[in-house]
């Protein structure tokens, strides 16, 4: 039965995700790519790999110094490292500009020291928000390598009386070298796709990514040819991104260890100050824009505008559909592979090789013809946030369906435990605290996502992203401030009531 859906489900997949993308491709052969184009080309690829790099470079020293030191408060911080993937893109922007913007709290006590200003729109801004989303996931990569090598190993360097430099070159370099190509490719990737970034930070022509062509082409320059061409061109890069990933995933070189526990014994003196040092910098740089989009939000709170209710409304409404076909459709898949049928895997990872704006694009063109792309915006909306959320669902639930094929397979065969009997009686039961946490992590993503919605909808079919980036733009930023807030709030709160159903409603 699992067999049977997963390949329905897959199939469905593979045409709502090579369907647009072929439209895409028989509408490019009309279009035409100009300078400014391959411009944005250039700074697509230019941003991803210079964010990448900057985030990793930032992520290791940090990663190391969580894994050799203990302190209070560490467990609550490599927790809140998570809390990045629930924040929505706009209200890291909008941290961000509370911090460094013009009137920010940077900018304000340069000019108090009569110090030149800087500026957070251009490369520069578009980077310092990519690393400050991706740092904590590139954190959590790199401190899972030093998490896994064996205690027997260091208690090896221990008794050999290793000195900083000799722990380095035999046990930490090894390690990253192993890890650090897959953190990199993994931020290379997201990066790839960024749109809400670069949408406000952008900062004009010269820092245009493909995504935000692809945007202008279609919603201000109507210039259907162009866009697809800029879809199939972002299609070929990101599948080349996805495909290096994979390519150059290897696994670590320790072997297995005994699971013992290891009493620390990390370097002092300035070593363990400049592991201070990092760890500190790194919360402040972190807490700095949510702490500021809560100051300023708090007053917005009382001023919010009409229309930020019915897209409060439509962004709840997005995230409550496709937060249960995302899942729905992932747990099938993972069912599936886990008796057997491999080729689900590479058909459940197959959104990645795309992005939102390019299925967009595509069913964009399918629609207009036979109706107004505003009348379908919150089903479509909702259709591709399910697809582009179905690979990471699909990645948290594939582990634990495999166990649980592997230790109660032939225990339901036997009873011939099937259909939604098997559903009701095992898969739910046992897999409930992952189907909870990928039920929330998708959800919050959903409700706080800016992407498709912004080719198809009219200033009466807005979500609350959108709204919250037209108040940016027109500069009421302490109502987008508000607004903002409430997104956040909205986004926690979804993840929470999901992740507390899947641990049986307890605290641990």
């Amino acid at each position: 039965m699992a067999r049977r859906a997963g390949a329905l489900i897959a199939a469905g997949l593979a045409f709502l995700t090579l369907g647009p993308v072929g439209i895409v491709m028989m509408q490019a052969g009309k279009g035409a790519l100009s300078s400014a184009d391959y411009a944005a080309l250039r700074f697509t690829v230019l941003q991803a790999a210079l964010s990448a790099l900057l985030s990793v470079a930032c992520a290791a020293p940090l990663a190391r110094a969580l894994a050799r030191r203990r302190f209070p408060g560490r467990g609550v911080l490599i927790a809140a490292l998570g809390a990045p993937f629930l924040l929505p893109v706009l209200v890291a922007v909008l941290g961000l500009l509370a911090i460094f913007g013009r009137a920010g709290v940077v900018n304000g006590a340069l000019r108090g020291l009569a110090l030149p200003e800087v500026s957070i729109f251009g490369l520069g801004g578009v980077l310092l928000a990519h690393v400050f989303l991706n740092m904590p996931l590139a954190t959590r990569m790199i401190l899972q390598g030093w998490q896994a090598i064996p205690a027997e190993r260091l208690r090896l360097a221990q008794s050999l009386g290793f000195r900083p430099a000799d722990h380095w070159r035999h046990i930490e370099r090894p390690m990253l070298r192993d890890v650090v190509p897959g953190a990199l490719l993994a931020v290379f990737a997201i990066c790839l796709s960024s749109f809400a970034v670069v949408l406000v930070l952008g900062g004009g022509p010269s820092a245009t990514t493909i995504e935000l062509a692809i945007y202008q082409a279609v919603r201000f320059e109507f210039d259907l040819p162009r866009a697809a061409m800029l879809a199939l061109l972002q299609v070929t890069v990101c599948g080349g991104a996805v495909a290096v990933a994979a390519w150059m995933t290897a696994p670590g070189g320790f072997g297995a260890g005994l699971d013992r526990a290891l009493e620390l014994h990390p370097p002092r003196g300035w070593r363990r100050l400049a592991d201070a040092g990092v760890i500190l910098l790194a919360a402040a740089f972190l807490a700095g824009p949510l702490v500021a989009v809560l100051l300023r939000g708090l007053p917005g709170l009382m001023a919010l505008p009409h229309a930020v209710w019915p897209a409060l409304m439509t962004s709840l409404l997005v995230a409550v559909l496709a937060a249960p076909l995302a899942v729905g459709s992932a747990l099938a898949l993972a069912l599936g592979r886990a008796q057997g049928t491999r080729w689900l895997e590479p058909a459940a990872m197959l959104p990645m090789a795309g992005s939102q704006l390019v299925l967009g694009t595509g069913l964009f063109l399918m629609i207009f013809p036979f109706a107004s792309p505003a009348a379908v915006a919150v089903p479509v909306t909702v259709l591709v946030t399910a697809i582009m959320a179905l690979p990471f669902a699909y990645r948290m639930l594939a582990p634990e369906a495999r166990a649980l094929v592997a230790d109660y397979g032939r225990l339901a065969g036997s009873l011939n435990l099937r259909g939604m009997a098997a559903l009701r009686l095992l898969v739910i039961p046992r897999l409930r605290r992952p189907l909870g946490f990928s039920l929330g992590l998708t959800a919050a993503l959903a409700v706080g996502d800016l992407g498709v919605i912004a080719l198809f909808a009219t200033e009466d079919g807005a979500t609350l992203p959108l709204v919250i980036s037209r108040l940016m733009g027109s500069y009421r930023m302490t109502q987008a401030a508000g607004a903002a807030l409430l997104l956040v709030i909205c986004a926690f709160g979804l993840f929470w009531i999901c992740d507390r159903w899947g641990r049986g409603g307890t605290e641990d």
